[in-house]
């Protein structure tokens, strides 16, 4: 137990399988998904949206492929890609021996959609001798209708017996490399659906609150899915689904593992909301920061508060601070020390030198102890 019991997270134990180079489950890292939304037979469209979502942080990304000529694009994406690629798979199985033979490094499917137990096991093999993961893909708004009749309607119970019956058949053909989602747009029934898979199984789960939304109203809904989910241990892969922009799922999806304190990337801001104390445009400060500070990587803390009421606390507890002061003339904290001023014109060059000049100390540091370690 730590000091600090109550930041504490007892994550649900889990059998870990490979997706490409990438642990999922176990005590691998929780990493983050997001999927192109590019014809994938463009295939320099996809690999320059991919590379956006790498830069951005994505661990794994999904393309669809869904005909001949997305599967056919699919080795000269997955050779480009500096993450594994996961080949979204509906009801054709051969798309699935296409993007096995593709180099792809998962394959998403429903094992019940694609036929016959014959082109399951085709689907098994393909897997097997490419060594690719399989996904299973549970979805609310595409329950088998039998399910359906059962329960009259979408329910946790239904979403787990989906998953469970599922699993069975990738069993039944000793294939065991495959992480699961229950994914619903409604959150209580998600959250429910992944408790209770939670329960019945020990395999990887790869989290996420389906159609959810805009940027803003379906932050709120995964934050909210997701985070709860999170907190209790559930989740070794997650995807926040956007009608956004791919990269902005990735962040999205870092900032609610950050919020979590399960894993860090990048700068952590601390900000006021801004009142008639503010010394400076609190607001317009801290999306200026944010977009300049996109490229740092390395896991440090930022504040950014508008005046001395909770500046110099919140200051004190990160790398980095400022705080706004009367005059156009502001403090800023290195450390959590009080440590020189700043004026309102070069305040945000300032800021985003010092956290660069912090990132590469940091990075130097990691560099020189794995060094001596070795």
């Amino acid at each position: 137990m730590s000091i600090r019991p109550w930041r504490d997270i007892a994550r649900r134990p889990s059998r870990q399988i490979m997706v490409g180079n990438v642990p999922v489950g176990g005590d691998a890292p929780v990493t983050v998904q997001t999927m192109t939304n590019t014809p994938t037979e463009d295939a320099a469209a996809t690999i320059d949206q991919i590379r956006r979502c790498e830069e951005a942080g994505a661990d794994i990304i999904r393309v669809s492929c869904p005909d001949v000529a997305s599967t056919a694009a699919l080795g000269q994406i997955v050779r480009a890609a500096k993450v594994p690629i996961v080949a979204d798979i509906h009801f054709h199985y051969k798309r699935a021996l296409e993007a096995a033979d593709a180099g792809a490094a998962c394959l998403r499917i429903n094992p019940g959609n694609i036929g016959s137990s014959d082109r399951v096991a085709e689907v098994v093999r393909a897997a097997k001798a490419n060594g690719c993961a399989i996904r299973i893909g549970v979805n609310a708004g595409s329950l088998e209708k039998d399910l359906l009749e059962k329960y009259g309607e979408p329910c946790p119970e239904a979403l787990v017996e989906s998953a469970l019956d599922h699993i069975k058949l990738l069993q039944d053909h000793d294939f065991h490399e495959y992480k699961v989602a229950v994914k619903a747009s409604d959150v209580f029934l998600a959250v429910a659906a992944y408790q209770g898979l939670a329960e019945a199984t020990d395999c990887p789960l790869h989290l996420g609150i389906t159609e959810a939304g805009g940027l803003i109203g379906g932050t709120v809904k995964s934050s909210i899915g997701l985070g709860s989910l999170l907190w209790f241990g559930i989740g070794d892969t997650i995807r926040v689904s956007l009608s956004a922009e791919p990269e902005e799922e990735v962040r999205v999806g870092f900032e609610i593992l950050k919020a979590l304190g399960i894993r860090n990337r990048g700068v952590r801001v601390v900000s006021c909301p801004s009142c008639a104390r503010q010394g400076f445009d609190v607001i317009r400060t801290v999306q200026a920061l944010e977009e300049r500070l996109q490229h740092i990587r390395t896991p440090m803390s930022l504040s950014v508060l508008g005046c001395v009421v909770n500046g110099p606390g919140e200051a004190r507890e990160t790398d980095i601070g400022i705080t706004g002061g009367g005059n156009g003339r502001h403090m800023v904290y290195l450390s959590g020390v009080t440590d020189h001023h700043v004026q309102d014109a070069d305040m945000i060059d300032h800021i985003v030198k010092l956290v660069e000049a912090k990132a590469a100390e940091i990075e130097a540091a990691d560099a020189a102890a794995k060094l001596v370690a070795a």
